[in-house]
């Protein structure tokens, strides 16, 4: 990624096998998810760690800064672990994404490759998405049959509008760079190797900004965003997404979705 990460140590952020590694230059971090042979895809040891990362960070105050990127240059991460969605999708991950959407500094997703599932999500809490030409992304859910949980559905809709939200969980349509970029979900669109250079021009940008003001807006503009949910038609409207999103998981439907989509994954091999 940036030149500045060059000559530091890449840390796992835990002990277990996989782990996303952890860089960091002076007060700007760089979270590397780290399973290339399977896609960057998150387990649920990886999404404890990365809140109690999150949290640590939004409670130290020395961070001006995080990217997060992937492993190799084929996929920035397919999301989670389709065999810990029947098992133990539970709001450990929404928490997690909770977190790093308020995070109070700029978040840069660094898209080394391609977006799936869960991911899309990750990369949506982020304040800027910078990726290439050749990306893909879609949004599985449907294909599950998984209501999709209240606050990713939030961030579909507040990121990227009604129509394409609707066309990415309503159809499961896989998309491309082009259309990533003209729906917002990709802030700029740069040739691949071009990215570290434009990531690297957001951070000395960042660099140069007041943090505590940084902070301030970054946090009215998410407040601002989310203003039609604080009513009572929109509280309403979040508490029925959670009853649909705890029924769609507790499914028997869902349950036979995934295990015919892994048996499918295990017979292409």
């Amino acid at each position: 990624m940036a030149d500045r990460f060059a000559d530091v140590a890449a840390e796992p952020l835990a002990p277990h096998a996989g782990a996303p590694l952890v860089q960091r230059a002076g007060d700007v971090l760089r979270l590397t998810l780290n399973r290339p042979a399977e896609h960057n895809r998150l387990d649920p040891a990886d999404v404890d760690a990365l809140l109690a990362l999150f949290e640590r960070l939004a409670a130290e105050g020395r961070t001006r800064a995080m990217v997060i990127t992937g492993a190799s240059d084929k996929t920035f991460s397919s999301g989670y672990t389709l065999q810990a969605i029947i098992d133990e999708l539970d709001a450990r991950f929404e928490r997690m994404l909770d977190v790093l959407e308020t995070l109070p500094f700029p978040t840069i997703a660094a898209l080394n490759g391609s977006v799936y599932g869960g991911a899309t999500d990750l990369a949506l809490c982020c304040d800027f998405r910078i990726g290439s030409p050749g990306l893909k992304m879609f949004m599985p859910a449907a294909k599950f049959g998984l209501h999709y949980y209240p606050g990713g559905l939030r961030r579909y809709l507040a990121r990227l509008g009604l129509p394409a939200a609707s066309k990415l969980m309503l159809t499961a349509m896989t998309i491309e760079s082009d259309e990533m970029l003209r729906i917002g979900f990709l802030t700029d669109l740069v040739p691949r190797d071009a990215l570290c250079t434009r990531v690297d021009a957001y951070l000395d940008h960042i660099s140069r900004t007041a943090p505590g003001v940084v902070a301030q807006m970054k946090r009215h503009l998410n407040a601002m965003a989310r203003a039609g949910l604080d009513s009572d038609t929109g509280r309403a409207t979040m508490a029925s997404m959670t009853d649909a999103y705890r029924q769609s998981l507790a499914s028997e439907e869902l349950r036979q979705r995934v295990v015919r989509l892994l048996d499918e994954k295990q017979g292409s091999k």
